[in-house]
């Protein structure tokens, strides 16, 4: 079978960024995705296309088509205050290379990563990691196969699924939490 839109595809790959391994999934891990759903770089999609189970693959995307250019707008000074827990600031979290989950204006969580610390800021860093980098892929085609009804619906691991109210622990009256401090359900 081949790669092809809404098929269910497990990729183990390599990754190499300027010379050194940056992430690798290996065929008793790999990664797993519906092809066509938008869920990874849409040239890495476009690479892999018509392969075949068992084909290897290799290519190379430039920034521009990875992750996009390194923009230094994006880097934000923020107050220091902002990092503040229960009126005390989290100093341990302002580690250089931290990369810290953050609230932007519209309320949606971005990821950003302590770039500088200053006496009255903290300078963020809300490009993507591999932003301007040159991205080598190297790997194979472990399965190919049709994905559900319930796959295309719900996604292959749920993503398209609307995010549960509550501590993340707790699915309807089925609670995992067991009853912890974090538990939303009321099971304490």
């Amino acid at each position: 079978m081949k790669i092809e839109k809404n098929k269910v595809v497990a990729l183990s790959y390599e990754l190499e960024v300027e010379g050194k391994t940056a992430d690798k999934a290996g065929a008793d891990a790999p990664l797993e995705y519906i092809h066509g759903s938008g869920m990874l770089l849409p040239k890495f999609e476009a690479a892999v296309d018509g392969k075949a189970e068992g084909e290897t693959f290799e290519f190379t995307l430039t920034p521009e088509e990875g992750y996009g250019t390194y923009n230094p707008k994006y880097l934000v000074d923020l107050p220091l205050e902002a990092f503040q827990v229960d009126g005390k600031v989290r100093s341990e979290l302002l580690v250089i290379g931290r990369t810290l989950p953050m609230l932007n204006s519209e309320g949606q969580v971005v990821q950003g990563t302590v770039s500088a610390v200053g006496e009255k800021t903290v300078t963020m860093d809300f490009n993507h990691p591999m932003a301007g980098k040159t991205l080598h892929f190297t790997g194979k085609v472990e399965r190919v196969r049709e994905a559900t009804d319930k796959e295309l619906r719900e996604g292959l691991h749920g993503e398209y699924l609307p995010p549960e109210e509550g501590c993340g622990h707790c699915h309807k009256d089925n609670c995992d939490c067991n009853g912890g401090e974090d538990c939303c359900c009321g099971k304490k």
